[in-house]
């Protein structure tokens, strides 16, 4: 009897999933989605209250925050396509039971060795959850209009949710203790599983063969390490040092193992024969150009706001506010522009607008100039989510819906490689031009010079330690050379982000609403559809 009553209680669950109107599955995705992109910056504000109450080390306060995207940058692959295999809705309520766990935990750490492991909890939850939203999406909205609708306001929700996490941790530091930044997740999760549960459709890829689990780990452990290097480049490690060049090349070698296994499988992890698409390809490359560039000078943008402005934390978030708001109404007036022009002429026109933006922000010198930020930031904003929304949508749609949880994976894998290699690649422009403007200044000693061409906030200190007419002549230059070298750093992005409007002209010139077919398949798209996805809800 009781076995009856059970099978009769999943029958209605999945009768409840499948009738679930699509824009209220959208609604649970899309908080799934905040939580996580909110989670990855909120705990920026917090970071000096931590470092009072623990007390870390310098490698340990750099651990803390670097933990959780690492983690979730390198399980992307695993977890996304063991949601093909598994179940996609079974991952996403799994990761978000652990994301729950984890926020409870990294509360109430007592040392930064907790802390660092309720991050990478959080990491791994975070990986679960992240390509588990676009797949399921990419299930529940089988026609592409309806799609491109749904992705642009996922891709706002994302912008609202980096946007929202600075803010949040700045009002909860001013009631509460640093803990609370992780303890609003706990109720949001205790909502969304029962939620989750009722509403979301289950669905799966391809059962045939066995998972590759070796496959995965490798991919898991070659991307942590490729990951890796490139945030310790962008830390400013040593270029020649062994902890500097050796996850990387690891991490390398491991990928491309990774790549010749999954060639040799009959039943791959992943089908890279989606690369030979020309538009899947290409999406993923404008996803790694547009995340190289917006990181990067974001992370730019706001030591100019701090250190040469001498603007406060929440001065510098509200200044940056206008570059979110112009991203959310990209994502919101997406899928009526990419109908209309074509993910051709829409990446391409993005990757323009934003090119044009960083040309304008050239004009920022050492004073303060709202009347030119503004615009430069409106645009930048709304240039880059227009990129970045045609690309993911290109490349969601491109994939064949058996495939939409390790296509998922891919894109938001190079969503975080881009932004490690963007503030690797433009920091290092940066601290390339920085530095030779403080070679030699006058009045001041070579070793204060030498010391000040580390960073502009050292060289702060160094000029306050100076005092005197030496100090105001370090300070000054030092914010010459930052401006100095913010200019050729903008310069450089202008070059790239027009890279990618050339690399843009690969896409298709329309938008073809019809499904694509499986990679080497002779099948028409629907009936590939109809046998591939086995939705069970």
């Amino acid at each position: 009897m009781s076995g009856t009553t059970t099978a009769a209680a999943g029958l209605r669950r999945r009768a409840a999933g499948a009738g679930a109107n699509r824009w209220v599955v959208l609604f649970v995705l899309c908080v799934s989605l905040l939580l996580v992109a909110v989670d990855a910056t909120v705990l920026h504000v917090a970071m000096p209250a931590v470092t009072e109450d623990l007390k870390p080390s310098a490698i340990e306060l750099l651990w803390i925050v670097d933990t959780y995207p690492l983690v979730c940058a390198s399980l992307l692959i695993l977890f996304g396509t063991l949601g093909d295999r598994v179940g996609r809705r079974r991952v996403l309520l799994l990761g978000y039971g652990l994301f729950g766990i984890a926020s409870g935990l990294a509360a109430l750490s007592r040392d930064p060795q907790m802390l660092i492991a309720a991050r990478a909890l959080l990491g791994v939850g975070g990986a679960m959850i992240m390509p588990a939203t676009l797949s399921i999406l990419r299930q529940v909205f089988p026609d592409r209009r309806e799609r491109a609708t749904a992705i642009g306001i996922w891709s706002a929700v994302a912008a609202v949710g980096a946007a929202v996490g600075p803010l949040l941790g700045g009002f909860l530091l001013e009631h509460f203790w640093w803990g609370s930044v992780f303890l609003i997740n706990i109720p949001l999760m205790l909502v969304s599983l029962p939620v989750g549960r009722l509403l979301l459709p289950e669905s799966t890829g391809d059962r045939d063969g066995p998972w590759d689990v070796v496959g995965a780990l490798m991919a898991a452990a070659g991307l942590f390490g490729l990951i890796l290097g490139v945030k310790r480049l962008g830390g400013g490690a040593p270029l020649l040092s062994a902890w500097t060049l050796l996850p990387p090349v690891v991490g390398a070698a491991l990928m491309v193992a990774f790549v010749r296994r999954q060639r040799r499988r009959r039943h791959p992890l992943v089908d890279l024969r989606m690369f030979a698409r020309p538009a899947f390809s290409t999406s993923v490359g404008c996803i790694v150009l547009a995340m190289l560039a917006l990181v990067g000078l974001e992370l730019i943008a706001a030591q100019y706001l701090q250190l040469v402005l001498h603007l406060s934390p929440l001065a510098t978030g509200l200044r940056l506010l206008p570059l979110t708001l112009a991203a959310m109404a990209a994502g919101l007036v997406g899928s009526k522009a990419l109908r209309r022009f074509g993910p051709r002429r829409m990446v391409a026109f993005g990757f323009c607008l934003t090119a044009a933006a960083v040309i304008t922000l050239m004009a920022m010198g050492d004073r303060d100039n709202p009347s030119l930020l503004l615009p430069g930031f409106v645009l930048l904003g709304f240039g880059l989510e227009t990129t970045l929304f045609g690309a993911y949508e290109s490349m969601l749609s491109e994939a064949p819906q058996s495939q939409a949880g390790g296509a998922a994976a891919i894109g938001e894998t190079s969503y975080q490689l881009g932004a490690g290699i963007g503030i690797a690649l433009l920091g290092s422009v940066m601290n390339a031009a920085y530095a030779p403007g403080l070679s030699s200044v006058p009045g001041v000693p070579a070793s204060a010079s030498r010391a000040a061409g580390q960073s502009l906030g050292e060289a702060y200190e160094v000029a306050g330690r100076l005092g005197g007419a030496r100090g105001a002549v370090l300070r000054h230059a030092a914010r010459d050379s930052f401006v100095h070298g913010l200019h050729v750093t903008l310069l450089v992005s202008a070059a790239l982000l027009l890279l990618g409007a050339v690399m843009a002209l690969r896409l298709p010139r329309a938008m073809n609403c019809e499904a694509p077919p499986a990679p080497g398949s002779a099948v028409v798209p629907a009936q590939r559809e109809a046998a591939d996805s086995r939705v069970t809800a």
